[in-house]
This record gives structure tokens, C-alpha cells and sequence, in this order.
């Protein structure tokens, strides 16, 4: 994990005979708690600025009160708008959500259960009984949970509540792939070859995926987001995709069935957002990238995308439009593509709901996609033309989780938010997030801490600036895929546009070990590291009183301070002298100037070294002098399963790295395991 970004970490100690240790270590930063909690405003501590210029007609009367049938950052996004629209609000929430930031923002809020979703969050019974308590005229589902329900938008129907989203036709039409795969086909939009029916078991599946001829694409017929989807190459991982995405379906949708058809190899993931009324209007609001994707889930989305032409957006628009109009669609949607290195582009789904990644789209058209969804509820009809949707500037969206991402690429990590600060102090920023200092990052739920959007004129400027904002941002007390979103974002092969689905994989073929330095990266490490361990001496001594205290201090007076550096198994001498707030140091024969204000007390350090501006964290401080600094973010064989661990409902199975006997299990169906957690003992 040599690196220098999240998980660089300096440690300095004090060594013998007078001479000073630091030794970088290459920690998660989510190790390290601070006591130290920043006060926030409300308003920073929810869906933040908006980069989208939009209008709010006060005098157009949509609803009074809209339930927000949702939780975290997504219900923050939907109440903000209803705030600027004069509605008034209700959030929903589990028992262990009552102090969330959605339900402080609400006007009103209602428990609907205890934490597992299935009690609360799908508890259609509770979240009508809600509805009714409260007198919400309408309801928004956000995106997941009940949001592509047709059962929860018929209840709602009956009970005279307007679903902010499509009628129940379009739901069934577009959440069904194999129904949507064929009414796609009638629409003359492009489809990918497959089985156009549901798979009855491991046997047939073999049999279809012969047919079709290998690789081939086993997924949820109901699904979605990633879940039930397995890529199998021969017999052995089709029957054993079969099973898995199978029991995936079910968990995540109640729905087991699944389709096959033949899978695209490096594609790309382009998807076209679409909107459409109740009068038979819809438009195209340009496309997404979406290729950076991690177990077919998206981790970093720009919009448009660098890799298509007008020739091609424009066709993938008018395609996506033609399906939407063909199930007389009425709300926002996204109509999903794969397009190969010949531009050739396959529907592969329709999303009847608002997407994780809208904000990039809001960014570049001046949209805000919850309003029109509320306005088109309503019944007006879409107050633009095709003619009036621009394309203006370049926005990038990371989607930071709290994942471990040196373990396949992210798993779910657990814990309370001890620090937290957004970098909205920068331009060009917006953070979509439902959190605040303090908030649980909990088994229950999704791991995302928030999905940090930049906004530039043109492409190069919102990767810089998604840079910086990465660079700012302060989460402590989880651990989190900061240090994969940066080294993605500043990658050549990305920054050239030359990406697909298996970016990740391709990129990082033995897991993501994060950033290696460079030479000059290096010295800029020992030089910062240097500086900042004897800035925080210089500052001890003017609170030491007792010259013999036990802590070892530098003497003001001291002209020079020769420290030795120990940096991945290597020592360095370092010398380093100050004048003002610049210190002159001596690396592997180099000198080099470190400036900064050397505030110790702020997580944030905005240091130059050399006329290079870098932005570390200070992790933590220690009494002694220690301190971490971040910078740059049953007999059994070989790969046989061994278990299967359900996190964040995805199958994840384990395998046994070497042959032997199962010795012991400490795990039992359905326990909840942590990390590092004991499961399984060989012999």
C-alpha cells in the first residue's frame, strides 16, 4: 500500500542520542480519531450549494406537502427543492435514523420502523399509514427502496397520493429487463443479442449461454445497481452465477427470475437522461459516462462524455426519447447504453427513477431534475424545447464511500463520523450528502458518505478541481475510498478518455496498492514531514515550563535540526532550518523551501514547497511529538468457496488460499460478521 495519498501517514518520534525519527507510515486515515469537532451550520451540513442556475416560480402551485419516502443525502436532495418551491416536507425514518440530517431538515418526520430496511424503509404499511398521519398530497421515493415499486405507486393511486415519478405502466414496462428488452426492440432502439425470457434454472442457463456463445451477462430481471448481475466465461460460472445472482435478486428486490444475454467486452457505460410530461412531451438532457465502475456499480460519472460525437449523442437521445415515449413516460428517467469502441451503442436498461448521478447533469443544463419531476407530477407540461438543452462546461462526480478501497476495490466499512468537514470553501463544488460530525455509517444501509460533484468550464478545469476538492476533504472515524477516487481522476488513461467497465481491473490488475511516488514526490514528503515535525516542536516550547520534563523538545536557538527519515524501509538524513514561516530543507541532496502558516490546530495544512501548493491532513498529534500526516488522500482446495458473506446486500464469497481441511467455522447462516472478523479456520 506504498503511497501518498489516504493511507500516507508520518510518524515522528524521538530517537537516541539526540537525533530525531520520522517515519512515514502508510495508515488509512480513517484509523486515527480527533477530538477536535468543527461547529457547522445546518446549511453546511446538507445538500450544499448548487451549481445549477434554476428558477423557482413562486406563484406556481404545485403541492403543499410532499412525503420523502427516503433517507440520507438523496432526501436532503429532494427536501432543498421542495424548500425553494415553498413545499412543505416529511421525512421517513427508522429508529436508528431519528438524529439524521434528513429528518432535522424535514418539517415534519414519521418512525416507520427499526432499522433493517425490510421493517422500515420497504414497510409500505408504515410509510402509508405516514402519509395519511401527516396529510402529504404527494410523495417522492428518491432513488432505491420503493422507487421503482409498482405495488408502493398502486397503493399510492388508491389512496389519492401522487407518485413524483411514472405511472404504474412505465414502472412495470421499464423494471421488467426482458419486457423492457422487447419493447425496445419495437421502438427501433439498438439491443444487445440474448434470451428474450426468463432462465428456469442452472441447467437451462448453461444451455441458453451456450447458444448465445460466451462470455455472457446473467442479471436480475427486477434489478438494478449491480445487484444480481454475474459475468460468466464458461459452464462452471454460469451455473454458479445463476445461483448467486439468483439469491441476490431475491434479497434486493423479492424477485429471483433472470435473464441472459451476450455480455459487451470492454464497453463503455453511456446513459442518456431523459424527461418527459403528461402531455406526450419528452427531451434528452445529453448523456453521462459512467465506465468506472467497481463490481457493476458506478464510482466516478462526468457529464457529457468525452468519448461520443454529436452524431452519436444525438442518436442516442432520439433513441432513448423514442422508448420513453413509447411507454407514454412521464417523469425523469435514464435509459442506459453500452457502446463499444466503434461507437455501436445497445440499450441496456431503463431507470424509472432519478439517478445517483443527476447532479452532473444539472450542471451542465441549468436543471433542477427533482422540480421538473414534481412540476411534471403535477401535471405541467415541460417548460422546455430539445433546441433549449445545452451542453455548458464539463462537471465530475465521485461518489465517496465508506469502503476500504485496497479491498477489492471497496468493501463496506463501519463506524461514527468523529471529524468531518466538505471542501465548499472551494469553487466550483457541490457535496450531495446527508451526514454531519457525529453520524453512524451503520450495517443497514448503503456505505455512501456523500457524492462530491466539481463543475468547470471545460473538462481539464473540473478534474482540477475535483483534485483540490479531494485533497480537502476531512472525514475521520470510517474508512474510506478518497485515496482510489484521486488516483482515478489523475490517472493518463483517464484523463485521455481512454476508459471502460474494466478501467479499475485493467488499471490496477493486483487491487488498488495506492499512489507510488515519484522521486520529486518523495522529497516533497521528507520536506513536509520535517518541517511540520519541528514546527509542532517550536510550538511545544512555548507552553514548557519544566526544562526537565520527560518530553524532549528542540531548542529554540537551534540553527539546524538533523532528523533521520524512515520511509518505506529506507532511511533518509534530513536538515532542516527555518526563516519566518519558511523552512529550507535538505533531502537526498536536494533543497527544498517549505512555506505554510503552520496552523497545527486545523486538519487542513496548505503548505508550498517549491512553488507546488499541496494540501495535507493532519491526522493526528501525540503529547510526545508523534503525529500522522496525510498527503496526496469442509477437504478444500485452491479457490474453492469455503462461505459466503452478505455485505450491503451483495454476495461475496470467500475462498481458500491454499489446500487443506476446514478445522473450524465460527460463523452461523445470518450472524453478522465484522472486519477481521474470524469465519473460518483450515488445517
Amino acid at each position: 500500500m506504498a503511497g501518498l495519498w489516504v493511507g500516507e501517514a508520518a510518524l515522528v518520534t524521538a530517537g537516541r542520542r539526540g537525533r530525531r525519527w520520522l517515519q512515514p507510515l502508510l495508515r488509512s486515515a480513517a484509523l486515527w480519531t480527533l477530538k477536535h469537532v468543527p461547529h457547522y451550520s445546518r446549511q453546511h451540513l446538507v445538500v450544499s450549494r448548487s451549481l445549477c442556475s434554476v428558477g423557482y416560480d413562486s406563484n406556481e402551485k404545485t403541492f403543499d406537502k410532499i412525503l420523502v419516502a427516503n433517507r440520507g443525502e438523496i432526501a436532503c436532495r429532494v427536501i432543498k427543492t421542495c424548500k425553494k418551491m415553498g413545499i412543505k416536507t416529511v421525512a421517513i425514518h427508522s429508529d436508528v435514523d431519528a438524529s439524521s440530517v434528513h429528518v432535522k431538515m424535514a418539517d415534519e418526520a414519521v418512525c416507520v420502523g427499526p432499522a433493517p430496511t425490510s421493517k422500515s424503509y420497504l414497510n409500505m404499511d408504515a410509510i402509508m399509514e405516514a402519509i395519511k398521519k401527516t396529510g402529504a398530497q404527494a410523495v417522492h421515493p428518491g432513488y432505491g427502496f420503493l422507487s421503482e415499486n409498482k405495488e408502493f405507486a398502486k397503493c399510492l393511486a388508491a389512496a389519492d397520493v401522487i407518485f413524483i415519478g411514472p405511472d404504474t405502466h412505465a414502472i412495470q414496462a421499464m423494471g421488467d429487463k426482458i419486457e423492457s428488452k422487447l419493447l425496445a426492440k419495437n421502438a427501433k432502439v439498438n439491443t444487445i443479442p440474448g434470451f428474450d425470457g426468463v432462465v428456469k434454472d442452472a441447467d437451462e442457463a448453461v444451455r441458453i449461454a451456450r447458444e448465445i456463445g460466451y462470455p455472457v451477462m446473467i442479471k436480475a430481471s427486477a434489478g438494478g445497481g449491480g445487484k444480481g448481475m454475474r459475468i460468466a466465461w464458461d459452464d462452471e460460472e454460469t451455473r454458479d452465477g445463476f445461483r448467486f445472482s439468483s439469491k441476490e435478486a431475491a434479497s434486493s428486490f423479492g424477485d429471483d427470475r433472470l435473464l441472459i444475454e451476450k455480455f459487451i467486452d470492454n464497453p463503455r457505460h453511456i446513459e442518456v437522461q431523459v424527461l418527459g410530461d403528461k402531455h406526450g412531451n419528452a427531451l434528452w438532457l445529453n448523456e453521462r459516462e459512467c465506465s468506472i465502475q467497481r463490481r457493476n456499480q458506478k464510482v466516478v460519472e462526468e457529464a457529457p462524455s468525452l468519448f461520443l460525437d454529436s452524431e452519436t449523442r444525438r442518436a442516442m437521445g432520439e433513441q432513448a426519447v423514442a422508448l420513453a415515449k413509447a411507454v407514454n413516460y412521464s417523469s425523469a428517467g435514464t435509459v442506459e447504453f453500452l457502446v463499444d469502441s466503434k461507437k455501436n451503442f445497445y440499450f441496456l436498461e431503463m431507470n424509472t427513477r432519478l439517478q445517483v448521478e443527476h447532479p452532473v447533469t444539472e450542471c451542465i443544463t441549468g436543471l433542477d431534475l427533482v422540480q421538473e419531476m414534481i412540476r411534471v407530477a403535477k401535471g405541467y407540461p415541460l417548460r422546455h424545447k430539445q433546441a433549449d438543452i445545452p451542453i455548458n462546461g464539463w462537471a465530475v462526480e465521485c461518489r465517496v464511500y465508506a469502503e476500504d478501497p485496497y479491498k477489492s476495490f471497496g468493501l463496506p466499512s463501519i463506524g461514527r463520523l468523529s471529524q468531518y468537514q466538505e471542501p465548499l470553501h472551494l469553487p466550483g463544488v457541490r457535496v450531495d450528502s446527508g451526514i454531519q460530525p457525529g453520524s453512524d455509517i451503520s450495517i443497514y444501509y448503503d456505505p455512501m458518505i456523500s457524492k462530491l460533484i466539481t463543475y468547470g468550464s471545460d473538462r481539464r478545469e473540473a478534474l482540477k478541481r475535483m483534485e483540490d476538492a479531494l485533497d480537502n476533504y476531512v472525514i475521520r472515524g470510517v474508512t474510506h475510498n478518497i485515496a482510489l477516487l484521486r488516483e482515478v481522476i489523475i490517472n493518463s488513461r483517464f484523463v485521455k478518455g481512454d476508459i471502460n467497465t474494466k478501467f479499475l481491473s485493467d488499471v490496477y490488475p493486483d487491487g488498488f496498492k495506492g499512489h507510488q511516488l515519484t522521486e520529486n514526490e518523495r522529497n516533497q514528503l521528507l520536506a513536509i514531514a520535517s518541517s511540520l515535525f519541528v514546527a509542532s516542536q517550536l510550538r511545544a516550547h512555548h507552553f514548557q515550563e519544566d526544562e526537565n520534563s520527560r518530553v524532549p523538545i528542540v531548542k529554540p536557538q537551534v540553527a539546524n535540526w538533523e532528523l533521520s527519515v524512515k520511509l518505506h524501509d529506507e532511511v533518509y538524513t534530513v536538515v532542516a532550518s527555518i526563516s519566518g514561516p519558511t523552512f529550507s530543507v535538505e533531502v537526498d541532496e536536494s533543497k527544498l523551501n517549505v512555506t505554510g502558516a503552520w496552523n497545527l490546530a486545523s486538519p487542513l495544512l496548505s503548505v508550498n514547497v517549491d512553488g507546488t501548493q499541496r494540501m495535507i491532513q493532519c491526522l493526528s498529534r501525540e503529547a510526545g511529538g508523534n503525529m500522522s500526516i496525510q498527503f496526496l488522500g469442509t477437504v478444500v482446495a485452491e479457490g474453492q468457496e469455503i462461505c459466503v458473506i452478505e455485505a450491503m446486500k451483495m454476495q461475496n464469497s470467500m475462498t481458500a488460499g491454499k489446500t487443506g481441511k476446514v478445522k473450524s467455522v465460527h460463523c452461523k447462516a445470518g450472524d453478522t460478521v465484522g472486519e477481521g472478523d474470524l469465519l473460518v479456520e483450515l488445517e
